[in-house]
């Protein structure tokens, strides 16, 4: 399930001016927690925090590291977990493969599928 539209635009809030997301996911702190929502740019990784009751109202910015950060892998042992910045995060199942394809941009450029309509 993408990440809704007004989702998106609260959370474009915390990024420059000139900044286009590519990728963005949802994930809640392991052990239960605070959400937080990983923004994916051009630039940057920006890892916007919900708070604990609310998924959908970005309150603060917890952190921006640089593009060339790995967010993954994505361990789907009990459940799909990642490890990001020194903390454990939970994610739900459907974003995998985005957490994938922002890593693969980066550092496997030649595995990710062509553009169907590169002319738009």
């Amino acid at each position: 399930m993408p990440v809704p539209r007004q989702l998106r635009e609260r959370c474009r809030e915390f990024l420059g001016l000139t900044e286009e997301i590519r990728y963005i996911f949802p994930a809640l702190l392991a052990g239960g927690g605070a959400h937080f929502v990983f923004v994916v740019t051009d630039g940057a990784i920006t890892v916007v925090t919900t708070g604990i009751f609310s998924r959908t109202t970005p309150k603060a910015v917890w952190g921006t590291y640089p593009r060339r950060t790995r967010i993954g892998p994505v361990d789907t042992g009990a459940g799909a977990f990642f490890t990001f910045a020194g903390n454990d995060f939970e994610l739900d199942d459907e974003y995998i493969p985005v957490v994938n394809a922002a890593d693969a941009e980066i550092f496997a450029r030649e595995t990710l599928p062509e553009d169907p309509l590169p002319e738009l």
